[in-house]
């Protein structure tokens, strides 16, 4: 159902079994995307019909998939035309991207995997989240400088991107896990294209990758980044690879390279000379041994009469985007003003309310999420834009009218910009099962240290823990504990059919990031395209808005003139989804140019 505004609702046509939503007479004009390679047929991928290069949107049958990148996109492909299912792609596909993006993603890292389960009509979920070693304390990061703890053993979790491959595969996959990591390693054997994405980020990760002997050997040939066009090899990993394949998981969760993966986080390979401050880390091998990866019940929210399902804790991607869609359905109107303050006070019940379950008893995700909840902390968005920093919500369930008073306008400061760290995908197959997945190693690089020989970086995820002191904050780390993400794989259902699937990376504006393609393509009446290509902001809980230039060229003197802050941010996130069409149609949708943008692929142009 479309909730009444008072503004003209959107209108609602149905085309070939799709819904098409038409924008209300305030919204602009959608954007035009532009395509990365000139003349690209959105259908087959490149100039001349084949599916080779690095196209933003394909249409088409029998299984779709969008990622960052082009190999990582045609082995999803490859195992679909194969007959694998959309759970064997993702697979692959993420250990693809383990190659071509190591500094985003790899098996010492970890993520939230959503799927649909066509035959049952259902949608799962899997954390592969990475872990606390059983030696941290909630003081274990107290006083320790952020930059030092980002590049070193300290901030290195237990890895679960392995564990979750394997639960994933052996509960819905109908591939071994040999099987699935075999086109990643023939990509990691061949090698792939530098391009200048892979360049400026090893440049930009460049002093601190030289501190480290296997890293600069791996990632600094001659002692500089690849030039752009050149190819990159690693045969240490595809060998890693082959071994996990025919050892199994074992080998990484207590056997032979999980000892070596303990004694890099304990005994860094620092360069001779260096002048960094390596701090060792707590991680030892039965922290290995005890890892698993871990199925949740998926957080829902209801929102247009569709079932918007996400990650439930320690994600905080799903409640904080479902709770932002509540408030923002409770309004009766939306715009960039009220999509900014529902962002911002889903953002300050996030930071109050949600961590680890396992750590954090009563984290109260049921009332985050219920319409009563959403509707009061509705009542503080006015004209104006609310006071910084917004206050938690009470999620009590006792929820009554709203207060007279009206919030004042903000005071200004600095927040810090999110880079582009993590990777999403999206994939779908010919029997309609999805699969929506988030992949991260943290920081972009991880924690800089890669295992030697190995051929694949630590992660650096226990940076994601609040510092500390912070008494009662749901966040501080402990033993076994899984930091709060931001990761928010979304799978969006009509009439119980799945309808869209998306995500994206980029710290905590990954929330921001899926909440607005979202509002873009159901409240502003964009196209799937449209939205994921039109300018962002991110608003959470911070005194200023970031947001980039085309936001603030078309919306910067309205949202000003309403008490907002705006900061550009140049950009933010690089987000991945496929909608379904109709009568088996399917859109596969990535960046045209964020990111360097992503590469979009369906099995099939026409039945």
């Amino acid at each position: 159902m479309i909730t009444n505004r008072s503004v003209a609702p959107l209108a609602v046509i149905l085309v070939a079994g799709s819904t098409v939503l038409t924008p209300p007479a305030w919204a602009d004009p959608p954007p035009t995307p532009q395509p990365v390679a000139p003349a690209a047929s959105p259908t087959t991928g490149r100039p001349g019909g084949g599916q080779t290069g690095k196209a933003p949107v394909a249409e088409g049958y029998g299984g779709a998939v969008s990622t960052v990148d082009p190999d990582a996109s045609r082995a999803a492909l490859k195992v679909l035309r194969r007959g694998g299912n959309a759970v064997d792609a993702a697979v692959a596909a993420a250990a693809v991207l383990g190659v071509t993006e190591p500094y985003s993603a790899g098996l010492a890292g970890g993520g939230f995997l959503l799927y649909y389960d066509a035959r049952r009509g259902k949608v799962h979920t899997i954390d592969g989240r990475e872990t606390a070693p059983k030696a941290m304390t909630a003081t274990s990061l107290e006083g320790v400088p952020f930059e030092e703890a980002v590049t070193s053993g300290l901030s290195a979790g237990v890895p679960g991107s392995v564990a979750q491959w394997e639960l994933a595969l052996r509960r819905f996959g109908t591939l071994s896990l040999r099987q699935a990591l075999q086109p990643a390693v023939e990509v990691a054997d061949r090698g792939f294209t530098v391009d200048q994405t892979f360049h400026d980020q090893t440049a930009a990760n460049a002093a601190r990758f030289a501190d480290f002997t296997s890293t600069a050997k791996l990632f600094l040939p001659g002692g500089a980044p690849p030039r752009v066009g050149s190819t990159f090899r690693n045969p240490e990993l595809a060998e890693t690879y082959r071994t996990l394949g025919r050892k199994g998981p074992g080998w990484l969760y207590g056997g032979r390279l999980g000892e070596e993966v303990v004694a890099t986080v304990k005994r860094p390979p620092v360069t001779p000379g260096s002048a960094r401050n390596v701090r060792p880390g707590l991680m030892e091998l039965p922290d290995l041994r005890a890892y698993r990866a871990l199925e949740r019940p998926p957080t829902k929210v209801v929102y247009k009469g569709m079932d918007v399902y996400g990650m439930a804790p320690p994600s905080s991607g799903g409640s904080t985007v479902g709770e932002a869609l509540n408030i923002l359905e409770a309004l009766p109107e939306v715009g960039p003003h009220e999509y900014l303050e529902a962002s911002r006070l889903a953002f300050a019940d996030r930071g109050r309310y949600v961590g680890d379950p396992s750590g954090v008893p009563g984290v109260p995700l049921a009332e985050l999420l219920s319409d009563g909840f959403a509707k009061e902390r509705a009542c503080l968005v006015t004209e104006r834009a609310m006071a910084h920093p917004a206050p938690a919500g009470e999620p009590d369930g006792a929820y009554g009218p709203c207060p007279a008073d009206s919030p004042a306008a903000p005071e200004t400061g600095t927040a810090a910009p999110e880079g582009p760290e993590t990777t999403h995908l999206v994939v779908a197959d010919r029997r309609g099962n999805v699969v929506a997945y988030n992949i991260t190693i943290e920081s972009t690089g991880g924690n800089g240290i890669v295992v030697p020989g190995r051929g694949f970086l630590l992660n650096n995820e226990l940076t994601d823990f609040t510092f500390g002191p912070a008494p009662g904050d749901p966040n501080l780390p402990g033993p076994g504990k899984r930091p709060r993400s931001s990761m928010a794989p979304t799978i969006v259902l009509a009439d119980g059919e799945p309808l869209l699937a998306l995500g994206s990376p980029g710290g905590s504006t990954i929330i921001t990031t899926v909440l607005q393609i979202l509002v873009n393509r159901w409240e502003f009446g964009m196209s799937l395209p449209e939205a994921l290509a039109a300018p962002r902001a991110t608003q959470r809980n911070t005194a200023q808005t970031q947001a980039e230039q085309g936001f603030i060229d078309r919306h910067g003197a309205e949202l000003t003139g309403r008490g907002h802050s705006l900061v550009l941010n140049p950009e933010i996130g690089a987000a991945t989804a496929v909608e379904f069409l109709g009568r088996g149609r399917l859109q596969a949708v990535a960046e045209p140019s964020r990111r360097g943008g992503g590469s979009a692929l369906v099995v099939s142009p026409a039945r």
